[in-house]
């Protein structure tokens, strides 16, 4: 019996690490065209969630971007409800196989990205800033493009294997009308 909960146990903890691939979902539509969404202004809305659902904070982020077909360049800037501001710059390039490479400031390593469908999977190491120290969180980031005006977007954020906390995002382009 103590075997057959171990099994259990462990079957639990490796699929909640696992992720879905962005391969599924390439039939979807309206298919995502990252330079194509994110050229120009589009404005964010969203909140962190701590991993028990709690919600930590709540934002705004105005994107400009700008670009081409294969590198583009997000101006990220957030507004929080505690009043506190950050900048982001996100500069993207298209690899040589459709994958997408970022790099930011705050980002550690090389941003992986895979878009399919109306889908991006996106992974990253932010190192993220809080009450005075800086760690190092492993983000597992889905976008889904709804409308050609509208993007949803949900991450979840962990060290060490073990999810953390969330972030939901709901963007819109500035103009858009669907």
């Amino acid at each position: 019996m103590k075997t057959q909960t171990l099994l259990v146990a462990a079957t639990a903890l490796l699929t909640a690490c696992s992720s879905p691939n962005v391969q599924q979902y390439q039939a979807q539509q309206p298919r995502l065209d990252l330079p194509g969404y994110f050229i120009g202004t589009t404005h964010a809305w969203g909140m962190f969630q701590r991993r028990g659902g709690a919600v930590v904070k709540r934002f705004h982020v105005e994107i400009t971007g700008s670009g081409d077909a294969s590198q583009l360049t997000l101006d990220e800037r957030f507004r929080y409800d505690d009043g506190s501001t950050q900048r982001r710059v996100w500069r993207l390039s298209r690899a040589a196989d459709g994958r997408w490479l970022g790099r930011a400031d705050d980002v550690d390593g090389v941003a992986e990205g895979e878009v399919a469908g109306n889908a991006l999977h996106w992974q990253y190491t932010l190192m993220l800033p809080v009450d005075g120290s800086t760690y190092a969180m492993r983000f597992d980031d889905w976008m889904f493009l709804i409308d050609q005006c509208t993007m949803i977007n949900r991450a979840s954020m962990g060290k060490f294997g073990l999810e953390l906390g969330q972030v939901t995002l709901m963007f819109r382009k500035q103009g858009c009308i669907a």
